[in-house]
């Protein structure tokens, strides 16, 4: 499945920064407000030991890792939802991504300039938060307004009129709507309209050497109980450091990596919490043509996952025969797996589980 995560914050932040970083390209990043308007698009490979593993196994011809697209947009500014700044172009570029990921700036430089003109991360939080709850009030202005005033009401689902209304009236309390309960005939009166605070959300601190070392950084504790009460995946990233790590030959990585107390690298920190988020697990085909990562909703049963290779195998399942990556590695082969009777024949409803490796039997 084809992934998007939208990279937002305030100019200065650091987010150009952190798309380099995610897709290995080198867009241009600036010291000073340039006032930026293009986007940056590109690719971000989900690094997976486990496909490596498999790689060095079977030597395919192919290796085929998951992937996120990544949407870097310019720095919004107060009243972006309202078009100042780059704020048309930010909504347009990131409504129908699967995820957000808000940058925000911890970082001391007197060099750079921010925004707001100090480093105050609630108060950063706070302003995006804002921009993106008035963008969702907008867009049910608008709606209502079409409902109401022209032959649209009758196109649309009954529920539709009520349910943006609760919508509404739940923004207006200031919370996101990802907190807002809403019933399945609800949630489908209004699929078709991308709110953005109903979007998961990465919140990315965006650190320092020096906060690096010490594990901490402003206003830490309450950044990470908003987080929680928010649902917020947290995390803290020295963007610069670790893309200048992520360009150095990989035997010199792991060296300046135990230098600075980086214990994995932060794609890999960034890539578990995008599918924390969503939900996400990946489940892996191996053989000399190819070894592959397939990313699936969790728990998806056997036959559906098999649909994310091909239609006709969905369609003619018989069986999935599975091991799990862990017991495969124990084992150290295939041969050695199969014979301590740790491969399985699972059935079309078999929740596949994060880290099978299957082979799907079928017949069209």
């Amino acid at each position: 499945m084809a992934l998007s995560c939208g990279i937002i914050g305030l100019p200065m932040t650091g987010k150009t920064t952190f798309f380099n970083l995610l897709t290995g390209e080198e867009a241009e990043t600036s010291d000073f407000f340039t006032g930026k308007t293009s986007t940056n698009t590109g690719h971000a490979v989900i690094p997976d030991e486990r496909v490596d593993y498999l790689s060095a196994m079977f030597k395919p011809k192919k290796t085929t890792y998951a992937s996120v697209e990544v949407i870097d947009v310019p720095g919004l500014v107060r009243g972006s939802s309202q078009g100042q700044g780059s704020g048309n172009e930010f909504l347009a570029s990131v409504r129908n991504t699967d995820l957000l990921a808000h940058i925000v700036r911890a970082f001391a430089n007197d060099e750079i300039l921010h925004a707001e003109e100090s480093i105050d991360i609630m108060r950063d939080i706070a302003t995006i938060d804002s921009e993106l709850l008035f963008a969702d009030l907008q867009m049910i202005d608008t709606r209502l307004s079409r409902i109401n005033n022209g032959h649209k009401k009758k196109l649309e689902h009954p529920l539709e009129e009520e349910t943006l209304k609760k919508c509404q009236d739940f923004l207006m309390e200031e919370k996101p709507l990802k907190l807002l309960e809403l019933s399945e005939e609800e949630k489908e009166s209004v699929k078709h309209i991308p709110f953005l605070t109903d979007k998961p959300m990465l919140i990315v601190i965006n650190i320092d050497e020096d906060q690096l070392a010490a594990d901490d950084y402003p206003q830490k504790e309450q950044v990470v109980a908003y987080c929680a009460d928010q649902g917020y995946e947290l995390l803290a990233v020295c963007a610069k450091t670790e893309q200048e790590i992520a360009q150095l030959p990989a035997e010199d990585r792991q060296m300046f990596m135990d230098e600075l107390g980086i214990t994995e690298p932060g794609v890999s920190r960034i890539a578990k919490a995008i599918y924390a988020q969503l939900g996400l697990i990946s489940f892996l085909t191996a053989g000399e043509d190819e070894v592959k990562a397939w990313t699936i909703q969790r728990d998806l049963p056997a036959k559906k996952a098999a649909g994310k290779i091909h239609s006709d195998i969905e369609r003619g399942f018989i069986r999935a025969e599975t091991v799990a990556f862990d017991d495969l590695k124990e084992c150290g082969s295939m041969a050695a797996a199969r014979d301590k009777g740790c491969f399985r024949l699972e059935g079309k409803d078999y929740p596949v589980q994060d880290g099978d490796i299957i082979n799907f039997r079928f017949n069209v």
